[in-house]
């Protein structure tokens, strides 16, 4: 039988907790894996953690978020179960954002959740709408909006049918810790910073100009 797990994380990081802080929810990233054991998670999120602006599709692990001196992770799971040709299609869209390098972490749409509810971006996705399109192929929940603009109690509500576990995970080493955690120059932050603004931009200013020729 075909299943793979949608998990919603009470991130230990700094902007986690002002999340928390200002919506009162626990959970502040959200992620897919494809195995019960819970340790390889898929997520569009940065890739390093003390580097916010290099983010995209990433594989992560429960060190990630059992960093440092943290010795487990709040966790919320959700199981579904699609069958074959659903499958198929979550793992094509899976192997397209892991292969594409045109894809990029949509920073716009985290940032506008609040008052605008999510800002769709040309071949860009966050953690938010990258678990939200994988529900949508699942064929296991109907949604009613775009995916981009799902937020992460949106998200729970949605799954609660198939809530699987809720509660913490323990820290578990992984290869690619030590590089995850590296450290970075200032200089790196503001050049990282200015590209993907860059690239975001571009592609909402390409839409616009696209979408008004299309309307003449």
């Amino acid at each position: 039988m075909n299943e793979i797990f949608l998990v919603l994380i009470r991130a230990h990081t700094g902007l986690g907790s002002f999340a928390r802080l200002f919506t009162r929810y626990p959970y502040t990233h959200a992620a897919v894996s494809l195995d019960r054991s819970l340790t390889d998670f898929i997520s569009y999120s940065r890739r390093y953690h003390n580097f916010p602006f290099d983010a995209g599709f990433a594989h992560e692990y429960r060190d990630y978020y059992a960093f440092g001196t943290h010795k487990d992770v709040k966790v919320k799971v959700f199981r579904l179960c699609p069958d074959d040709a659903h499958m198929q299609a979550i793992r094509r869209f899976l192997k397209k954002c892991e292969s594409d390098r045109g894809e990029i972490f949509n920073l716009y749409a985290m940032m506008t959740m609040p008052l605008l509810h999510g800002l769709p971006v040309y071949k860009a996705h966050n953690c938010m709408s990258f678990t939200a399109k994988v529900a949508e192929l699942s064929g296991c929940v109907q949604l009613q909006k775009s995916v981009e603009c799902y937020s992460i109690p949106e998200l729970d509500a949605l799954l609660t049918p198939h809530l699987y576990f809720e509660g913490l995970l323990p820290r578990q080493a992984s290869a690619g810790y030590p590089r995850y955690m590296q450290r970075w120059e200032p200089v790196r932050y503001l050049t990282d910073m200015l590209r993907l603004n860059g690239k975001l931009l571009s592609r909402l200013i390409l839409k616009r100009k696209t979408k008004r020729r299309d309307n003449w």
